[in-house]
């Protein structure tokens, strides 16, 4: 019996995930919109692109949450990019109330699911799915130290002009400006980056990453990334459908690790098939203590403002 995956979104992120299960064949996947038509179109195309590019898998594009029940994992892509004028509790109310709803139908339809949320603010709304699902804490992983990883690994890389494949890299705590680039901790093929990169290019490397988002929306003008973001959450899946225990950086749910209590903070996580099966506790400098601590502060900040309107 093959394995299921619901994407909730048809947008550019939530299909470019449903593509890239496919293409991996690995699992049959559900592609839900609010919209009318859009994923049953999107589903209707990816599925005549099967003969061609040698995948079997089944892709169902739908509007009603009785076609997902069952899915073994859930990538929730929904909600709406920030637009001129809007403040940032704008955005985060508005994908609040996104996620919610989302929420509330998946845990209704598949109540074992693992849900993989991708939607921003990230570690707020992986904190809404939490709170909604009732699921246990394992269940609930966020995408983003993956893609901001990838972004850090390109960028030295790049820098180096060597593989991606040799470049090994860190990155920890809430998505956004204040994420953490553990350079210590970061290779190239085990040689650490400090003996082959000066420090002033090593900030420049680290402020681009953490940036890295807003550079692309800078270029699109009309949008935000979706190739490099979808990627990201199929690794994640594809770790939990084959139980191959691959350490990510993802959002979790800390208890007391790295002095954080009831916040979805990245850090790195074993993924297999029960979803976060170990969270990695990396003995840091004080610097990096106190740049984690402001990352937390700010993931705290939102949820707060969550918490002060009933969420």
């Amino acid at each position: 019996m093959r394995n299921k995956v619901t994407v909730v979104g048809g947008g550019n992120v939530g299909a470019s995930c449903a593509m890239n299960l496919a293409f991996k064949e690995l699992a049959d996947v559900v592609l839900i919109d609010v919209v009318e038509g859009v994923p049953q179109g999107k589903g209707l195309d990816m599925l005549q692109s099967g003969p061609i590019e040698g995948y079997d898998v089944h892709i169902t594009g739908a509007n009603d949450y009785e076609a997902t029940a069952n899915s073994d994992v859930v990538v929730i892509t929904a909600g709406l990019a920030r637009k001129p004028g809007m403040s940032r509790d704008d955005l985060l109310f508005a994908n609040y109330d996104v996620v919610k709803s989302v929420t509330e139908k998946v845990a209704q339809h598949s109540p074992n699911a693992i849900l993989v949320l991708v939607t921003n603010p990230l570690d707020a709304m992986c904190w809404t799915a939490y709170k909604t699902s009732k699921f246990p804490k394992h269940r609930v992983i966020g995408m983003a130290g993956v893609l901001d990883t990838a972004r850090f690994r390109t960028f030295i890389a790049a820098e180096l002009n060597v593989s991606i494949e040799n470049v090994t890299a860190v990155v920890l705590g809430g998505h956004g400006d204040t994420m953490v680039p553990i350079v210590r901790l970061s290779s190239v093929s085990g040689i650490p980056l400090t003996e082959l990169i000066d420090q002033a290019t090593l900030d420049k490397l680290v402020e681009r990453t953490r940036t890295g988002g807003a550079e692309i929306v800078k270029y699109l003008k009309t949008g935000s990334a979706y190739y490099a973001p979808s990627a990201a959450a199929v690794e994640m899946v594809e770790s939990i459908l084959k139980d191959k225990k691959k350490v990510l950086p993802c959002a979790a749910l800390l208890e007391g690790e790295y002095g954080v209590n009831g916040l979805f903070v990245g850090v790195p996580v074993k993924l297999g098939s029960k979803g976060i099966e170990k969270i990695y506790e990396i003995k840091l400098t004080d610097e990096e203590k106190a740049m984690l601590a402001k990352s937390a502060a700010a993931v705290e900040e939102l949820v707060s403002v969550l918490k002060t309107k009933g969420a």
